[in-house]
Order: C-alpha cells, then sequence, then structure tokens
C-alpha cells in the first residue's frame, strides 16, 4: 500500500463522525491519482500562510488542516514568550470562510489565546488595521485571495500587521507537523468561547475607523466634487463593496455606477470563474456597463479587496491598465502632487517588489525619493514601512506597489489596500479629466520624458503533485545551464536568489541577495527576465522588463522574448 493511500485510509477512519468528510473521501476511493494529489504531502504552512483546492486531505483547504495551521501558530506565540495572546481574524466571500474563520477562533480560545473577530467579511487590510489598532500578538485572515472558487486560504500575520516572514513560517510549519492533526487540535465551539470571552466581536466603530484612515490618503479630495467623472465600480463578489463605495462617497463622486450582477458576495463567483481584477474576463461585465453609462473610468477590486484592476475610456474606447502601469501613474501623481502641495517630507521612501516596473526607480530619481526594491510579497514593502516608523519616519513612507495590482500610500496598515488604490485612482481621475487628460495621455507623456518601458508577466499553470515537480524540474534546469542569449540580446548576469549565486563571465559566485525561489537573467540595455514560481497558485511566472526608444521596437522585442522563453519553458 502506498503512503498516500495510508493515509486516506487514516482520514476515513479518523473522519468517521463527519458526514461531510467521509462523503467527499468515498468519492475518491478508486481514484488513485486524486488520492495522490491530496495525499502526497501536506499544504505548506508558507509566508502566505496556507492556500490550496478545498476538499478533504493534507493537501488541501478544510476544518482539519485549517485547526492544525491554527493550533501550530497559537503554539508558537506561546514558544516566543507571548504572555497572554491575542489575535485577530477577518473573512472574505469564498465559500466556507466564515465557517473556517469561526472554527479557526474556537481553537485559540481552547489555547488561551483572546480572539477578536469581525462580524461580517472585511477586506483584507482591514486585517491588518485590527492588528495594529487592538495591540494583537497575530493575525489570521480565511481568503485565497484572487484564486479561482475552489480555493480557499489561511493569512497569517505578526503584531506589526504584516503577513509573517520565513523564519516565522518555518517554526510554525514545526509546530504543526509536531501536532497530530486529530488527537493534537484544541477545541472549543464559538459561542462557548463568546460566552467565556474569550471571543469578542469587533464592533462596527472599528470599519469606520479604518475608511477614516484610508480617506486621509487622499491628496486633494476637493476637486472630485466638481470634476464631473463618472465611474462603473465592481467587488468581484467579493469583500470591498462597503469600503470602496463609502470612500467613493467621501470623495463626493455623484456617478457611481455598480455591476449589479457582482455586487453581493457570492463564493462560487458565478460570472467569473477566475475573480482576478488583473484578467480581462472578469473585467467584461464592468466594460459592458462602462460602454452603457460611458463611464471615465472602471475600478474593480478581487475578492479579498487588496488587488485593483482598472480600465480607462480613450479616444472612444477602453484600456485596461496593467498592475505596472497603474504603479507608474500613481506614484507619479503622488510625487508631483504632494510637491505642488509642499507635502512631501523631507527623506521620502518608495517601495517596489524586484518583479515590478524598474521605470518606477527612473521616476523616482526625478522626484528625489529613495525607492527601495524588496523581494516578491507585499510583506517585504510592510517591513520597510515598520522599519521607517522604528526610526520615528513613517511619515517618509510615500508608495509601495507590487505588478501584481498591490498598492499602499499610507502606513496605517502593512498590506497592500484596494480600498486607498480605489480612492487614489479616483482622485487622480478626477484631477486628469479637469484638465482634459486622460490617465494613458499621462502615460503617453511619461514614455516621452523617460523613455518607453514595458514591463509584462506571462503565467504557465501546473497543476497537481506532478505539476509541481514539473516546476521544480524547469528551476533546476534554469539554476544549472541558464540561456546564453534571449532573442537576439546576450545574458550579460545570472542571479539565483535561492542560492544566493550570480553568474558573471562564466563565472560563478556568491552574492548578497534576498531568500528567494527566483532567478533573473540581466540582459543588454537595461532588459531583464525573472522567472519564479507563484506562492499561492500552481502557476511558473515569467517577467519582462523591456524599454527602448520607441513603441515599436519594445514590442517586438518583447514577443521576440515571450517566443524564446516560451520555448525555455517547453
Amino acid at each position: 500500500m502506498s503512503k498516500e493511500r495510508r493515509l486516506y485510509e487514516l482520514w476515513l477512519k479518523n473522519t468517521a463522525d463527519d458526514p461531510q468528510a467521509q462523503e467527499d473521501l468515498r468519492a475518491i476511493a478508486e481514484d488513485n491519482e486524486e488520492i495522490g494529489d491530496r495525499f502526497y504531502q501536506e499544504l505548506s504552512f508558507g509566508t502566505a500562510g496556507l492556500r490550496g483546492i478545498m476538499g478533504m486531505g493534507l493537501g488541501r483547504m478544510n476544518c482539519y488542516t485549517v485547526g492544525w495551521a491554527t493550533q501550530g501558530f497559537a503554539e508558537y506565540l506561546y514558544r516566543m514568550g507571548v504572555k497572554n495572546p491575542t489575535t485577530a481574524i477577518a473573512y472574505d466571500s469564498r465559500n466556507c470562510s466564515e465557517q473556517f474563520a469561526r472554527y479557526s477562533a474556537g481553537i485559540f480560545a481552547a489555547n488561551g489565546v483572546k480572539v477578536y473577530i469581525y462580524k461580517e467579511l472585511m477586506p483584507t487590510p482591514a486585517l491588518s488595521y485590527a492588528v495594529r489598532e487592538l495591540g494583537c500578538d497575530a493575525g489570521v485572515n480565511i481568503t485565497a485571495s484572487h484564486n479561482p472558487a475552489a480555493y480557499n486560504g489561511f493569512k497569517a500575520y505578526d503584531s506589526s500587521g504584516c503577513q509573517i516572514g520565513p523564519e516565522t513560517a518555518d517554526i510554525v510549519q514545526q509546530s504543526i507537523l509536531s501536532t497530530d492533526i486529530f488527537s493534537g487540535v484544541k477545541q472549543m465551539d464559538f459561542d462557548t468561547g463568546l460566552a467565556r470571552g474569550l471571543i469578542k466581536f469587533i464592533p462596527d466603530s472599528f470599519v469606520e475607523q479604518y475608511i477614516d484612515c484610508v480617506f486621509r490618503q487622499a491628496l486633494q479630495p476637493q476637486i472630485c466634487k466638481y470634476a464631473g467623472l463618472s465611474l462603473v465600480f465592481t467587488p468581484l463578489h467579493g469583500a470591498g463593496n462597503r469600503c470602496v463605495r463609502a470612500v467613493f462617497g467621501r470623495l463626493g463622486i455623484e456617478q457611481v455606477h455598480i455591476v449589479s450582477e457582482q455586487e453581493h458576495p457570492d463564493g462560487n463567483f458565478p460570472t467569473c470563474s477566475y475573480p482576478n481584477p488583473e484578467d480581462k474576463a472578469a473585467l467584461k461585465l464592468g466594460l459592458d456597463l462602462c460602454a452603457k453609462k460611458n463611464a471615465d473610468l472602471l475600478i474593480a477590486t478581487d475578492p479579498d479587496c487588496d488587488r485593483l484592476g482598472a480600465a480607462v475610456l480613450h479616444n472612444g474606447e477602453y484600456r485596461i491598465l496593467n498592475g505596472n502601469e497603474v504603479g507608474i501613474l500613481l506614484l507619479d501623481y503622488i510625487c508631483k502632487t504632494r510637491q505642488k502641495l509642499g507635502t512631501m517630507p523631507t527623506d521620502p521612501v518608495a517601495v517596489r517588489t524586484f518583479v515590478s516596473s524598474r521605470m518606477a526607480d527612473v521616476l523616482a530619481a526625478h522626484y528625489g525619493v529613495d525607492m527601495r526594491t524588496v523581494p516578491t510579497g507585499f510583506k517585504f514593502i510592510g517591513e520597510v514601512i515598520t522599519e521607517l516608523e522604528g526610526q520615528g519616519k513613517a511619515d517618509s513612507f510615500i508608495f509601495g506597489f507590487e505588478e501584481s495590482c498591490g498598492y499602499l500610500s499610507g502606513s496605517y496598515v502593512r498590506d497592500k489596500d484596494a480600498v486607498n488604490a480605489a480612492l487614489l485612482l479616483a482622485e487622480m481621475a478626477c484631477a486628469y479629466k479637469i484638465v482634459g487628460k486622460t490617465t494613458i495621455d499621462v502615460l503617453d507623456e511619461l514614455d516621452a520624458r523617460f523613455g518607453v518601458w514595458r514591463s509584462e508577466v506571462e503565467s504557465f499553470t501546473f497543476e497537481g503533485q506532478r505539476g509541481m515537480e514539473t516546476m521544480s524540474g524547469i528551476m533546476e534546469r534554469l539554476r544549472e545551464s541558464p540561456p546564453v542569449q534571449i532573442a537576439a540580446d546576450q545574458v550579460i548576469e545570472v542571479l539565483d536568489y535561492n542560492r544566493g549565486e550570480k553568474l558573471s563571465g562564466g563565472v560563478r559566485q556568491k552574492a548578497n541577495l534576498p531568500k528567494a525561489n527566483m532567478i533573473e537573467l540581466r540582459l543588454e540595455d537595461g532588459n531583464c527576465v525573472i522567472v519564479r514560481p507563484s506562492g499561492t497558485e500552481p502557476k511558473l511566472k515569467i517577467y519582462y522588463t523591456i524599454t527602448g526608444k520607441d513603441h515599436k521596437c519594445v514590442e517586438q522585442k518583447l514577443r521576440d522574448y515571450k517566443q524564446d522563453c516560451g520555448k525555455m519553458i517547453g
């Protein structure tokens, strides 16, 4: 009997009093491939916590794996010497999110950890806000962000309101693996926890306080009442409806049209199988409504409302902005507006992730802003803000972004915030409309001043056990035998962030690089290609950054790079 089959039988035995688990497990009794996928390894607890397809098994999201993770996280708090630990919990619109959140709360309570939990679904950044404002030692958000409906997740946060770092994740993982998933998890009924005062609901006033903090990030909100901006908003069946519409109301934007089919929470995401605001298909209903209303702007937020997608009406057509374009536009708007208003700090700091547009570096230098680069993941941007706060310079932070549609302009939270981004984008669109411009006009102006930059990401999906093995094989092959040329350009330098090595001129040497499963290929003229497996999806991602004298040359080079890299991935 294989290891996977033995684990399957063990789960079948230990869930005998759980009808739902029994039904799910017995349905795959003769499907060895499915059993292999579910039991070949447990969901790994990393810096994003847990994330996976829902279902029974060690490699799936279910009450047992959520409980396992919660028990490990609670034990970690005690291991770190935290006395009378507290945690905040939030959840989004996904199927089972509220159930998992309440189950997790009960396990924390059984371990003596006091819990503060939101009464209703909330944006991810509201969890970071609660951790900080309540002075909690930890936080948990039940969400799978923008993944398809089959997924859910368990995001873990530290006392600063940041997602946990790699060292913490390793310690929690050790605690998890040393605990029996069936007999080692302490449990308490949610209502019992409430009655004993170990679980408390976060008051609604906190939500208003969070919205207040978001609105304080507006730079010139008074202009929005007079711009006559018409916008369409869709929360994509997620948690953004209440808070995003609240900031639009405070800005005084009267023409806000809601995509009614996507307005209300629904974990099945019936109108968009992939509720990612980067995905054109997810924006279709929003674009259709834009056309009907002749709206200037479309804003979409993902299910947990930490990512934002946008489209702009320009010359009679709607153009979808990618994450880098929004990041560049907001960085430029914040810098020039702060300079105009005299609110730029004396030592301004902005942050981008390694895989985000390097045009940001050029813009930052122009405005005298210290642009810092960090590994992929908004937690690293949050760590920079926390470091500045420790130096008494939290106000120096003016903006941070990542190419995957994550943005933040204030220090009130330590995570990307689509409510904040929606506020800024709407205000920026109003500012440009008043002077007869669109954001596309501004992008063209920036290209003319600073050169044409194109950043794009390409994803290759590898599902299941075989997919993970294939991705690992591709990364290992690139480490051992990286390409010497992509299209017509020579690879000048290869950086292996996992091994901490640099390959240049045929010579490998140690390099001081942050630890990440990522390979960067630096080419001629400042171009680069980065390859990394996603930390949250079964995908291998390739990030292209290309610059040149005009759009035609850049687009041709991008096509050539994609063709070569497609062959490289196989």
